[in-house]
């Protein structure tokens, strides 16, 4: 039995909460309700405040004013474990686990149970199993966490966050790191939880998946509520609508560019992951060249090959005719190929730096003086412009890069590497937490360095951004490439064909 998501007195009531951080009001005057047993979406482009009015529902932050009630009654939650005891669970959008220890030890992590005063272990395994089992995590509880994909990885956090028995479970992009299949499982535990009254709020950037599970969606814009929509009224173009605050009829409006000599030659490429495989193909100047497949399929290995920082096995890589020996990330950066890592926080950034620091990293001994001595000032220009061709939401450059919101966080890995003007930039997930005004914005900017004659080989989970952004499609199947689709035989039919392992005729030389 489904229970109602509607009555008299909602479960969680927000009442116009306000949050002001280092000159920028986050939060002001936000409201919002959550019925028990309710799929409520919270969406918003980046630097909405979304993030900000979940972490002060979780216990991380504490708003400036503002109340928030459950079942009718004020709380203060002014702590993780004071939001937790209340039956409030956040599943952070980016990890928030321990590498160092294994599965079930991150599951019960702070709450452990004992036997004789010492942790029981046994339980510990028994009780995570089952736990694992609801999000469809075939792994020993006694793995490691940091020998998981991040894709498994999320799915541990979110086992643990069933594990408290959470009255209120908040997931902040849960399925960023997520394939088909376990994003398909997540919706069965998202459908389970509502029929067994746990009331959930979701938070993404994927409209597809908003549509399938909300049963109500309130909007947030510059910080301040922008509407609400019922079941009936939750469509896409009403979704971007409220969010963006003006009509976005179509993301994707690729146009053909002229496409020049081959840029990058890949000749029997052999990672160290995928040994057995040798990988050929080609990029071409002004080409958007998109790689395909499953969840480790071997999509990111390639491209931290072609950056140095994985040594391949054997194999050649041209670029402009030049054969390069990637022993290093230097050796390609120099050689005019940048790299959006998957994970921005731990690869792409350096968090506690402002945005001119990280604008400047990649291109150190461009900014020097004699003697080793930083030209800030060239190092500043460079950044106020990335900020300006971007779009970064920020006060100034001197902004410290962990203040800002996912998405405005990517925009800066991006500029580091065209405020050196490269001839090859590689993305591997580039709108991973990206709402769908900045999506926009990036796949306008993907276009127009296209069209000035730039290489661009990017790894994305996401069809139509497969779909939609590519001239070529390269699709990977256990390492090795299946297959190749010209632009004009893309189809997600074709694209899930071949990354399945199966032959397709469509595919071309």
């Amino acid at each position: 039995m489904i229970l109602s998501t509607q009555s008299k007195l909602p479960l969680l009531a927000v009442e116009k909460v306000c949050k002001r951080f280092a000159g920028v009001q986050a939060l002001q005057d936000v409201s919002l309700s959550l019925g028990e047993g309710e799929v409520l979406a919270v969406l918003g482009e980046n630097g909405a405040g979304k993030s900000t009015l979940m972490k002060i529902l979780a216990g991380v932050q504490q708003s400036d004013s503002g109340g928030i009630r459950l079942n009718g009654e004020l709380v203060q939650l002014d702590s993780c474990r004071s939001a937790m005891g209340h039956g409030i669970v956040l599943i952070h959008q980016e990890l928030n686990l321990a590498d160092n220890l294994d599965i079930g030890a991150n599951i019960f992590l702070g709450r452990e149970p004992r036997r004789f005063g010492l942790i029981d272990r046994r339980t510990i395994a028994k009780e995570s199993k089952r736990f694992l089992d609801m999000v469809g995590l075939n792994e020993s509880p006694n793995k490691l966490v940091g020998e998981l994909t991040i894709g498994r990885q999320q799915m541990v956090e979110i086992a643990k966050a069933l594990s408290t028995n959470a009255k209120v479970l908040i997931m902040d992009e849960p399925t960023s790191s997520l394939s088909g299949g376990e994003t398909e499982r997540l919706f069965e535990v998202v459908k389970d939880l509502r029929r067994r009254g746990v009331s959930i709020i979701y938070i993404s950037h994927r409209l597809g998946e908003v549509t399938e599970l909300a049963d109500r969606v309130t909007i947030l814009r510059d910080g301040k509520n922008a509407g609400d929509l019922a079941k009936q009224e939750i469509t896409h173009d009403n979704m971007v609508r409220l969010m963006v605050g003006r009509d976005v009829s179509k993301i994707f409006q690729r146009k053909a560019t002229p496409v020049h000599n081959v840029l990058l030659k890949v000749t029997d490429l052999v990672t160290p992951t995928w040994p057995q495989h040798r990988i050929s193909f080609e990029v071409k100047a002004g080409e958007i060249v998109g790689i395909s497949g499953l969840v480790g399929a071997g999509r990111t290995e390639v491209l931290r090959c072609l950056f140095g920082i994985d040594r391949a096995i054997s194999g050649q890589v041209e670029l402009g005719g030049v054969k390069l020996e990637l022993n290093k990330p230097y050796d390609a950066i120099r050689q005019g190929v940048g790299l959006v890592p998957e994970d921005r926080k731990k690869e792409g950034l350096v968090l506690e730096m402002p945005i001119s620091s990280n604008i400047g990293l990649a291109g150190l001994r461009k900014y020097q003086f004699a003697f080793g001595i930083l030209n800030k000032r060239q190092e500043n220009e460079d950044a106020v412009k990335m900020i300006r061709q971007l779009r970064i939401r920020t006060p100034n450059a001197a902004q410290i890069v962990q203040l800002l919101s996912g998405g405005n966080q990517q925009k800066v890995v991006i500029g580091k590497w065209l405020a050196l003007g490269p001839r090859l930039l590689l993305l591997d997930e580039p709108t991973r937490g990206i709402d769908v005004g900045a999506k926009q914005e990036l796949y306008r900017l993907m276009e127009e360095l296209a069209s000035e004659g730039l290489a661009i080989l990017f790894v994305s989970s996401e069809m139509e951004e497969i779909l939609g952004m590519s001239d070529r499609v390269l699709v990977m199947h256990e390492g090795r490439i299946s297959g190749e689709l010209a632009r004009k035989d893309l189809s997600e039919e074709s694209v899930m064909y071949l990354a399945t392992g199966k032959e397709c005729s469509l595919t071309s030389a």
